[in-house]
């Protein structure tokens, strides 16, 4: 069997409150934050978290996910991030090195792959997790109560995700090749990504976005929800296209 989950993170004003959730289907999702963090930060936990819920399933895991930063991390940089005492290839320290060193912990003898979907697109698994995390960065910007969500409810037993949780003791893993799946998107001018051992240049390019802070009612989140969902597209581009 193969869970399929999507995982994403929030962060609003980059750096800012910040959010992350994972999810598989309405009664089996989970999410989280903090006061201040980065997207980055959060698509990373995102995974984590996944990884961590799933722990005890004996299953294979396919992991959606819109950031190239964090697949590309897991998948290609990472052994020679450890090989150099976790730096990168310019000597410096790996950005993010506590989350990184918790997922390559909870990645030892999982079998998983990974699949590159473009955001903000209308795919559901993905607009549903970056909907939660969302929520989440917004409720650590009001400091109200986060929707952490039902957790894992498909089977196993995993605990609920914790800031301080220590990893289990593990016997050595087999060897596991993680498998990265891409789908083509237009590509831009190349910039500079200092992330990357391997290559000078990432042709990545985020465009630079403001933003906008607007408090509704629960059932004005429901209405647009459902709006965008009718629409084929995510709440975020359903306002933009008012614009």
């Amino acid at each position: 069997m193969t869970i399929t989950a999507a995982a994403d993170g929030s962060a609003l004003g980059n750096p800012g409150p910040a959010g992350w959730a994972w999810y598989v289907d309405d009664d089996c999702w989970a999410a989280g934050g903090w006061p201040h963090g980065t997207n980055n930060m959060g698509e990373l936990r995102a995974v984590l978290e996944l990884f961590r819920a799933t722990e005890h399933v004996d299953d294979d895991l396919h992991i959606l996910c819109d950031s190239k930063y964090v697949i590309d991390s897991i998948t290609k940089w990472m052994p020679g991030w450890k090989k150099k005492g976790w730096k990168k290839g310019d000597g410096k320290p790996v950005m993010n090195l506590e989350l990184m060193q918790e997922i390559d912990a909870a990645i030892a003898g999982r079998r998983y792959r990974f699949e590159w979907v473009k955001g903000h697109v209308g795919h559901r698994l993905n607009e549903a997790a970056d909907i939660r995390a969302r929520t989440a960065a917004e409720a650590y910007q009001r400091k109200t109560t986060v929707p952490e969500g039902p957790g894992w409810t498909h089977g196993g037993s995993a605990e609920a995700p914790s800031e301080t949780a220590s990893e289990p003791e593990r016997a050595e893993p087999a060897a596991v090749t993680p498998t990265v799946v891409e789908v083509d998107e237009p590509r831009t001018a190349p910039v500079f990504d200092a992330e990357d051992d391997g290559a000078l240049f990432s042709l990545d390019v985020e465009p630079t976005w403001h933003t906008l802070t607007l408090e509704v009612t629960a059932d004005e989140h429901e209405r647009l929800v459902r709006r965008a969902r009718e629409a084929g597209t995510s709440v975020e581009d359903l306002l933009r296209s008012l614009i």
